[in-house]
């Protein structure tokens, strides 16, 4: 599936370039690169906010800790072996519901990271395409193609380094984002 939206997106980008470049002359037809990750990883406002997602997380992480060690303490005094039958089943019951919020909470955690993580992309992409089509316009540029990322989707296979305005865009991007 990865590998039909990268042929699918490459094939899409082709043809737009093939259309553009019609009405162009060879010598106006500009084209670059910038890798959309790094614009938010490097920007001052971008660490700002992987920062704030990074202790949203840490906070949630010191509950759920504090969970996960309360279970253990719970389920170390059922297997002491010291409790009558009735505290024991009454302990067990306990430790049951405790595992039941325990997981619900850590579900809801992750779901809320997941959702804040999502709003962020959403967010700085914009800001992100922005920043692009400032420094595109500035430069004369036709195109800037996002050249994605080992992680995620590698767009584009090769350029020459001239044609990357990562840090042009990291510039601007702060300049439009104090």
């Amino acid at each position: 599936m990865k590998r039909t939206r990268v042929v699918c997106l490459i094939s899409t980008v082709s043809l737009w370039l093939a259309m553009v470049s019609q009405g162009l002359s060879a010598e106006t037809f500009k084209v670059a690169v910038m890798n959309q990750q790094l614009v938010i990883e490097q920007s001052k406002a971008g660490k700002r906010a992987l920062e704030e997602l990074k202790a949203y997380s840490i906070t949630r992480q010191k509950i759920i800790n504090a969970d996960d060690q309360e279970l253990k303490e719970l389920q170390q005094t059922i297997q002491d072996g010291k409790l009558d039958d009735s505290a024991k089943q009454e302990k067990q019951g306990q430790f049951q519901a405790k595992l039941d919020a325990y997981q619900r909470r850590l579900a809801d955690f992750n779901r809320e990271i997941q959702q804040k993580q999502r709003e962020m992309v959403a967010e700085y992409s914009k800001k992100v395409q922005a920043a692009a089509q400032a420094v595109g316009e500035k430069n004369g540029y036709v195109a800037i193609i996002d050249k994605g990322s080992e992680a995620a989707i590698k767009i584009v296979l090769y350029h020459q380094p001239a044609l990357d305005l990562t840090d042009q865009v990291v510039k601007e991007f702060d300049r439009q984002n104090k």
